[in-house]
């Protein structure tokens, strides 16, 4: 079986990997969590396209696939768990008093990458999940980490260790969790099918003109809550 390694989907691909491991490099040698975000939101760029140009040529193929998840294992997986890592290394601690105990606490936030892996694994194999999501996407994770870290580094928030500890174990469970989260793919351009992603985008324009320093971590933070409630609407119904 002949394999094409180098079509133009696989390289932006390998180009969504490669922002992923500079984005590494950049958090742990210069702790310039800006850059990472960044290179993050070129790599979500990458992996948005490599699949929409993958069906346009009509190039898709199971080492697409392959590659498309070992790429986001790294970018949307390792990086914010690098990042939430370095972060930890340097914040203040309330009642973490030990050093000892602290550093080896440290190694706890690095789970993030181990739970980013689970949720790519089932997200390939979970037919259900053409038209919306269960549990956090990877992509909308690694942001939303690395906007905190940022505006941790920035002074606009403060992140004490124990509260990385506490949004990374957060962040573990969203990305596995049964909450199934809507996705902004329009079918169509009818307003009754897709009000919810409609008046989404409508609010999410609003919080970046307003909030504009906050408005990454504030829009998937909206995402979030705004998928529990539609879960819990959908459940009450069923």
């Amino acid at each position: 079986m002949k394999i094409r390694l180098f079509t133009l989907p696989n390289i932006l691909t390998l180009a969504n990997l490669m922002a992923g491991v500079v984005a590494i490099v950049v958090t742990l040698r210069y702790h310039d969590y800006e850059t990472a975000l960044w290179l993050v939101v070129a790599a979500a760029i990458f992996d948005f396209f490599d699949g929409f140009v993958a069906r346009l040529l009509n190039q898709q193929s199971p080492l697409g696939v392959q590659l498309d998840s070992l790429a986001d294992d790294v970018t949307f997986g390792v990086v914010p768990a690098l990042v939430m890592f370095d972060l930890y290394g340097t914040a203040p601690a309330c009642w973490i008093c030990d050093p000892v105990v602290a550093r080896w606490l440290g190694f706890a936030v690095l789970l993030v990458a181990a739970f980013s892996v689970l949720r790519l694994a089932k997200f390939n194999i979970d037919t259900t999940q053409s038209t919306e999501f269960e549990g956090l996407p990877t992509p909308a994770n690694a942001l939303l980490l690395l906007s905190l870290a940022l505006l941790a580094e920035q002074g606009h928030i403060l992140l004490t260790r124990e509260v990385i500890l506490l949004i990374s174990a957060l962040s573990c469970y969203l990305l596995i969790s049964p909450i199934r989260m809507f996705a902004l793919k329009f079918k169509g351009f009818g307003i009754k099918d897709n009000a919810l992603r409609y008046g989404f985008i409508a609010v999410a324009l609003a919080v970046i003109i307003c909030l504009p320093t906050y408005s990454v971590a504030a829009i998937i933070v909206l995402y979030i809550v705004t998928s529990f409630l539609r879960w819990l609407v959908l459940r009450s119904k069923a």
